[in-house]
């Protein structure tokens, strides 16, 4: 049965962005959920030359209440979004109530559009903890590095490393990360193999990290996230996706290994996003006041029995989801081979879809293709010759049960997105006038 929105009758994977501005503009009870890098912004190698579009911050605002962010980056710090929106919108961020709502470090850094920050659910003992990680990354790289160097001169030179290290050790405060772009990039198709053990090395300093939290007392406190990654395996961990050649074509794989708190998935924040959503609108919170990502039900099943049962169908509203990190892949190498389905948008999204089963409301689920970034680990949409028709979507063609319904793609990246955004936003407060 198809619960998307009636106005998207050709989904999935419509391009039908004007009447997607259109639901946003006239439907009073909505709801947008929204993922950040390659979304609002572009995929760079370096988070630290990231740009927002102040019109993007407007608009946004202007959606106050009925648009929150989730995204496994961070909003406070010298790389979180606040920063890049500050670079934007000068004095006017704080005085106008500009900042970016929602969650973000997975789902347990809360913020207001007026700057407040707080984590549910989080012991200051644990951010302890995180505060430490940068600074053995940093270590980490560094010594993997010293011995290739040595005997491999021409890997690259000294500058170039540092240079890496500096835009690759994320200094998150929530959810301390190391991104790969940087050294992909530098280390070229030609030294493929020394990323992968690259990548190897980093996912099990990580385990050892858990490790040493077990040992201080906190074996519950942490997990590690790849991104994008290859799904999960039989222990519900997430699967990191070597550096490849496929098709002629070089993917970077897993770029980003986040060191992160228990609870903090997008799926959990989607639920945690809702309860504000419904307490604002009935002065009720359906899962109570001090429902959080910490304490949320683990699986995509529990979470959505807990919204079946306590959400009122009646306030559900239109939820909207938007990502742009869909994973699947054949996997030749298992016996037999199997499609491995994964990205860090994906239980979010999957989640909103499920919810509008269970609850039979409708609901979009939104791609923006960011493919065309800097970043090369995202399979492009690929468009018929007129460009009025999607051929195949990001996942692998061969991946034809794909459960995950895409019913709108914006094939042309987070500028064609932000366009029909900042439009929607616009035709929202003509129609109900602005929000204060």
């Amino acid at each position: 049965m198809t619960f998307s929105h009636p106005v998207l009758q050709d989904s999935p994977n419509s391009l039908a962005w004007e009447r997607f501005g259109g639901v946003i503009a006239t439907t009073e009870n909505v709801l947008i959920v929204q993922d950040l890098d390659g979304v609002c912004m572009g995929l760079v190698r370096d988070p630290l030359t990231r740009t927002l579009d102040p019109a993007y911050l407007h608009a946004a605002r202007s959606l106050a209440g009925h648009f929150y962010v989730l995204t496994n980056g961070e909003h406070t710090g010298r790389r979180g979004v606040n920063a890049i929106a500050a670079a934007a919108l000068g004095e006017a961020m704080a005085r106008e109530g500009l900042y970016l709502p929602g969650l973000a470090a997975g789902g347990v850094q809360w913020q207001d559009r007026w700057g407040q920050i707080a984590y549910p659910g989080t012991d200051p003992a644990e951010l302890d903890f995180l505060a430490a990680v940068p600074e053995r990354l940093t270590a980490m790289l560094r010594g993997f590095f010293a011995p290739i160097l040595a005997q491999q001169p021409a890997v690259m030179t000294p500058e170039t490393l540092e240079a890496c290290v500096a835009a690759g050790v994320l200094d998150n405060g929530a959810s301390p990360t190391a991104n790969l772009n940087g050294f992909y990039e530098a280390l070229g198709p030609e030294q493929l193999e020394i990323y992968r053990r690259l990548q190897g090395a980093i996912a099990a300093f990580l385990e050892q990290l858990l490790d040493e939290a077990a040992a201080q007392g906190f074996s519950q406190s942490f997990f590690v996230h790849y991104a994008p990654n290859l799904g999960r395996d039989r222990r519900d961990r997430e699967r990191l996706w070597l550096g490849e050649v496929r098709d002629g074509q070089g993917t970077a794989g897993t770029t980003d290994f986040q060191f992160m708190l228990t609870g903090a998935v997008k799926e959990a924040g989607v639920l945690d996003l809702l309860n504000r959503y419904y307490r604002d609108r009935t002065g009720v919170a359906p899962l109570g006041d001090q429902f959080n990502g910490r304490n949320a039900p683990r699986t995509l099943d529990d979470l959505l029995k807990l919204a079946r049962d306590r959400f009122d169908p009646a306030h559900f509203p239109l939820l909207i989801g938007v990502g742009d990190t869909v994973t699947s892949l054949w996997d030749e190498t298992s016996d037999p081979p199997v499609i491995r389905r994964g990205g860090s948008d994906r239980n979010f999204l999957t989640l909103i879809q499920r919810l509008g089963e269970a609850l039979d409301r409708p609901t979009i689920i939104a791609y923006v293709d960011s493919s065309g970034g800097e970043v090369k680990n995202r399979r492009p949409v690929l468009l018929n010759e007129t460009r009025d028709r999607v051929l195949s979507g990001p996942g692998d063609p061969r991946d034809g049960d794909d459960p995950l319904r895409l019913d709108l793609i914006f094939p042309d990246g987070h500028r064609q997105y932000v366009h029909h955004f900042c439009q929607a936003a616009q035709h929202r407060i003509a129609h109900f006038g602005p929000r204060v």
